[in-house]
C-alpha cells in the first residue's frame, strides 16, 4: 500500500527549527522525523512513498538525492580522487520516494489532490509529516478492510499538559502528573483513503479536515481505529525535546527497526 506524508506546512510554531528547514526534516536524534515515520511505515512492509512538499521542499528532494551518502560510510582516497562506499550492519532503506511540490501556500486537501496522479485505484495510507505512534498499521488496515467504508482514522486521547490536582474541602488531597486528556478522541493522523475520497476536494484552499473529513464523517464513510498507545505530535519546540528525551532513553516506541 502507498504511503502519502502530508509534508508541505510552514511550521510556524516550531519556527525554532522551520526558519531554516522544513518541519519535517528537523531532526530527531539526528535524522530527520519525516525519515522516522517513513521508517515506522517500511517496518510493516509498506516501501512506497508520495511526499507532499511545499514550504523549502527542495531541501527534501535534496536529502532524498543525497540519501545514500548521508546513510552510509565512505573512505576518501583524495590521492586517487576515489570514492568507497561501505555497506553498514544494515541496508540502506528500500524505498521507493516521489517528492512531490504540492505549493507552498495548498492546504492539506490541495496537497493530496495534487498527488492524486501518483496514485492508483487501491487505498493508501496518509499521514503528517510531523508526529510519531506506535499504531498497529496491520491491525488498522485490517480493520478498514474490513468494514467496507471509504476512509478509516487513528482516534488518540492525548494526554494532558500539566498536572492536576485533586481537591476536598479546600484541601489538596493528591496530584496526577500529566494526567490523560479530558477523554475525547482526537484525529491522531493515521489514514486509510479510498482514492475517490479526493473527488470531494476542490481546490488548492480545500482543507481536508474541515471540507472532505467532515462530509465523510457525516456520511458514516469515515472509520475510527481506537489507538491508545504512544503518540506524540511536534507541534513546538517543547514538543521535539520530549521526543528527543525518548529517543536517547532507547526505549523508542516508534523504532520498530534492528539496527
Amino acid at each position: 500500500m502507498k504511503v502519502v506524508i502530508l509534508a508541505g506546512g510552514k511550521g510556524t510554531r516550531i519556527s525554532e527549527e522551520s526558519l531554516l528547514k522544513p518541519k519535517p526534516m528537523v531532526e530527531i536524534g539526528g535524522i530527520p522525523i519525516l525519515v522516522h515515520i517513513m521508517r515506522y511505515f517500511s517496518s510493516f512492509g509498506h516501501n512506497e512513498f508520495i511526499v507532499c512538499a511545499g514550504y523549502k521542499g527542495n531541501m527534501i528532494k535534496d536529502f532524498f538525492n543525497n540519501y545514500y551518502t548521508y546513510m552510509t560510510d565512505a573512505t576518501f582516497d583524495l590521492r586517487n580522487n576515489h570514492v568507497t562506499w561501505h555497506q553498514g550492519s544494515c541496508t540502506v532503506d528500500p524505498w521507493t520516494v516521489t517528492v512531490a511540490n504540492t505549493g507552498e501556500e495548498s492546504m492539506t486537501g490541495g496537497r493530496l489532490k495534487r498527488i492524486r496522479k501518483y496514485l492508483d485505484d487501491a487505498p493508501f495510507f496518509m499521514t503528517y509529516g510531523d508526529g510519531l505512534a506506535d499504531v498497529d498499521l496491520h491491525a488498522l488496515e485490517a480493520a478498514y478492510k474490513q468494514s467496507g467504508l471509504l476512509s478509516a482514522v487513528t482516534a488518540v486521547q492525548p494526554p494532558g499538559r500539566f498536572g492536576r490536582f485533586a481537591i476536598s474541602d479546600n484541601q489538596i488531597t493528591g496530584f496526577i502528573e500529566k494526567p490523560a486528556g479530558d477523554g475525547d478522541w482526537i484525529n491522531g493522523g493515521y489514514f486509510i483513503l479510498d482514492p475517490k475520497v479526493l473527488d470531494r476536494v476542490d481546490g488548492d484552499a480545500c482543507v481536508w479536515e474541515e471540507g472532505p473529513m467532515t462530509s465523510l464523517a457525516n456520511e458514516g464513510q469515515l472509520l475510527p481505529f481506537f489507538h491508545d498507545g504512544f503518540w506524540q505530535p511536534m507541534d513546538t519546540l517543547r514538543d521535539k525535546m520530549l521526543l528527543e528525551r525518548i529517543w536517547e532513553s532507547g526505549e523508542v516506541p516508534w523504532d520498530r527497526s534492528d539496527c
